[in-house]
């Protein structure tokens, strides 16, 4: 019997929570570095990994520093200790720390980042600003000469194609007579150059997540006796129902309407304190009803919550053009905040996922928000 809990029980824990299929393509997330087989006593979480937050994650005798924020999202051609990345690379592995990320996939999950960020500012989380659909099914149909057709579909179910459920190596087979001209330049396997050819073929039938379309067309390749094999394949539609659909942010009704100027003294309420605080919009007399949130930088979704006809957006990190635009053309009332205080609440998620499993669990509370100034015109 296991009597221990390891990195990749965690990483497994966390990835159930938050699948990594549901980050964006250009994303990185997951175990960043450390060895899976390695045993863990206690976790850290902290939304950013800074040297000081690898330093005190050892300091704590965490073995494993669950983050939001990938370390190395932007390619690095070097980790040495002398550069600003390689100090916080070394400074776990040293300690014995493993780092994990989980960025976009936690802000699209169900329950998320978003969902968190919209419990806080007031409203019940529903639908996604903006659906991600993380499964997509393939339907195939594959043409097989019957002597191989056992072989080429054990190749197929070998790289992940027919399950269903709790069910796999699902097909459905029927035969009937398949027929082709080779041209030239062509190398049959059956029949002459010039001649057409017909014989006896199984059409098999199967579904296989859309993410392994590639993968098991060279498995198809590989195995099937033509130089051609044919084949067709349909995407199947998911019908979604969007209030528990995953995606980015969140759609939902304020308990009690109020204004935008109250509204936002709510969220700063709601939100840890920083140097940037909470700023608005549009007309601070506005009534506000219906919220669109999303935590960290929200301004590329401004388009999207415009089609939605909410009241106000709260999101982090906007800049003047993109939210001068969105109101000039019509759009809701924004509120900005630190893009760190609009996220790390979630380490108090991450933190109850683990807490399932027997480890020691810790936030490590340092600020890590870059802003540590604001001012304003003496009057």
């Amino acid at each position: 019997m296991k009597s221990s809990v390891s990195v990749a029980d965690v990483v497994a824990a966390l990835e159930e929570a938050y699948p990594p299929a549901l980050a964006e393509d250009w994303d990185q997330v997951g175990l960043i570095c450390g060895d899976p087989d390695a045993e863990v006593r206690k976790v850290a979480f902290a939304l950013d990994c800074t040297l000081e937050v690898a330093r005190r994650a050892v300091e704590t005798g965490a073995q494993m520093l669950v983050v939001h924020h990938p370390l190395l999202l932007r390619g690095v051609s070097s980790v040495a200790a002398n550069t600003p990345k390689g100090k916080v690379i070394h400074a776990l592995l040293s300690g014995g720390v493993a780092l994990f990320a989980a960025h976009t996939n936690a802000d699209s999950a169900r329950p998320g980042v978003s969902d968190l960020l919209a419990e806080l500012v007031g409203i019940t989380p529903g639908r996604p600003i903006k659906p991600k659909r993380a499964r997509h099914t393939d339907k195939w149909g594959v043409y097989i000469p019957p002597a191989d057709a056992d072989r080429v579909m054990d190749a197929l179910f070998d790289a992940g194609a027919g399950a269903i459920g709790n069910y796999e190596r699902c097909a459905f087979t029927w035969e009937g007579t398949g027929g082709f001209t080779p041209t030239e330049g062509a190398d049959p396997t059956d029949g002459e150059v010039g001649e057409h050819f017909s014989s006896r073929e199984v059409r098999a039938e199967f579904v296989a997540p859309t993410r392994l379309r590639s993968e098991l067309i060279r498995a198809l390749r590989a195995a099937h006796p033509y130089e051609e094999p044919a084949f067709d394949i349909v995407v199947l539609e998911n019908d979604t129902d969007l209030s528990t659909a995953p995606g980015l942010g969140r759609v939902g009704e304020l308990h009690e309407p109020m204004t935008l100027r109250d509204f936002t003294q709510q969220v700063a309420d709601a939100l840890p304190e920083t140097a940037w605080g909470v700023r608005a919009a549009g007309d601070p007399e506005q009534i506000v009803r219906t919220v669109a949130v999303s935590s960290g930088s929200g301004d590329s979704l401004l388009g999207d919550v415009a089609r939605l006809g909410v009241d106000v957006y709260v999101t982090s990190d906007l800049r003047h053009h993109p939210v001068d635009e969105h109101l000039r053309a019509g759009g809701c009332a924004v509120i900005d905040t630190a893009h760190w205080a609009s996220e790390f609440p979630w380490t108090r998620q991450a933190k109850g996922i683990v807490d399932a499993l027997d480890v020691e669990t810790e936030i490590l509370t340092i600020r890590t928000d870059p802003w540590t100034v604001s001012a304003h015109p003496r009057t």
